[in-house]
């Protein structure tokens, strides 16, 4: 049993007690960081909570609200710990930052937009963490699952910032992977050749701009709605440019697309790595992303779950319940692997052919 208190000094935990357990298919130092790093760091962020950890359950005593808060966040790493994504200290840091200054605060999130008479604004912690992101840094990538608001909050700081003058124009994207990237076989002009895989862009951006107002800005150039293969051999200066669905970019495509990136200009990369639709192998330019270009200045990685979905409830449960079915699969699959072969024989006892 660990036990693990900022200062002898911690006022006493009032009578208010959680607790937030790791699921067996997560491995408890995955969550905790080594050598407990990473819930250090969540003890750091709040030094009234107490928190007790004994096997996999960790307990959090204190006031209430802020041990719900605790207790979210450290449910929210072990999601992420669940998908595989590496958790680090500063990371984590941000996050407790993000949720002691909004939620612990009580003050609502900031808004992104005001669309004739709506608020559009976060809804959760990882939404705001993910905005902040976008406004400090040039290059952000939001990746999580569908309903988190990842294209829909990158779209109103794209509006927001081209009708304050901010950037002269807005350049959105997708891999048209359904068509191959090759629409030429494709009947009709290029704009009915695209619309279907471009459509839900345009959904977005008739939600933000009066309706009068969006044909004419694509009419002259200031609003840009084009297919990933379009992008090669531009310089894209004084734009934000948005990457939608970048799960069905190749590695190519990704480079090719990052490169686009021009004076005066902020890129916002969204994406799913669970639902790649790639054909023939190809790999997922999105998936080994951050392998590439963690630690660069200016680009930042914003990881939204389940937690995150702001779509109808069952969203979120429909999710984690594929997540866990996943989880399910491939630990069966490993376990009959483990079972046909032991140190390089067949339970036989023959050894395979070569």
């Amino acid at each position: 049993m660990t036990d693990h208190r900022m200062s002898e000094d911690t006022p006493p935990p009032a009578p208010t007690t959680r607790r937030v357990t790791i699921p067996p298919e997560v491995d408890p130092l995955s969550v905790l960081g080594a050598s407990d790093q990473v819930l250090r760091a969540v003890e750091r962020g709040f030094p009234k909570v107490r928190f007790l950890v004994m096997g996999r359950e960790i307990t959090l005593s204190g006031m209430e609200d802020e041990v719900d808060v605790a207790a979210q966040l450290l449910i929210e790493l072990t999601q992420l710990a669940r998908r595989g994504q590496p958790l680090d200290v500063p990371g984590v840091e941000h996050a407790v930052r993000m949720l002691t200054s909004s939620a612990l605060a009580g003050r609502p999130a900031d808004e992104v937009l005001q669309v004739r008479g709506r608020s559009i604004r976060p809804k959760s912690p990882g939404q705001s963490a993910y905005v902040d992101a976008i406004d400090r840094s040039t290059v952000v990538f939001g990746i999580g699952p569908a309903g988190t608001g990842k294209t829909y909050l990158a779209m109103a700081q794209a509006v927001q910032r081209l009708l304050s003058g901010q950037v002269r124009r807005i350049v959105l994207t997708r891999p048209a992977v359904e068509a191959g990237e090759n629409l030429g076989f494709l009947p009709g002009s290029l704009t009915d050749k695209i619309d279907p895989y471009l459509r839900p862009l345009y959904d977005a951006l008739g939600d933000m701009l009066d309706p009068e107002a969006l044909p004419r800005l694509m009419a002259a150039g200031t609003i840009e709605v084009a297919p990933l293969a379009y992008m090669r051999g531009r310089t894209l200066n004084d734009s934000f440019i948005i990457l939608d669905e970048a799960q069905n970019a190749t590695v190519a495509q990704m480079k090719m697309f990052l490169t686009r990136l021009g004076f005066n200009s902020q890129v916002v990369v969204t994406g799913d790595i669970s639902q790649i639709d790639l054909a023939g192998g190809a790999k997922s330019g999105l998936a080994s992303i951050q392998q590439v270009l963690d630690g660069i200045d200016g680009i930042e990685f914003c990881h939204l779950t389940s937690a995150d979905v702001v779509r109808h409830a069952l969203v979120g449960h429909i999710i984690d319940a594929y997540d866990a079915w996943d989880a399910r699969v491939e630990g069966l699959r490993r376990r009959e692997g483990g079972r046909r072969t032991r140190g390089g024989r067949h339970l036989s006892g023959r050894t395979p052919r070569s």
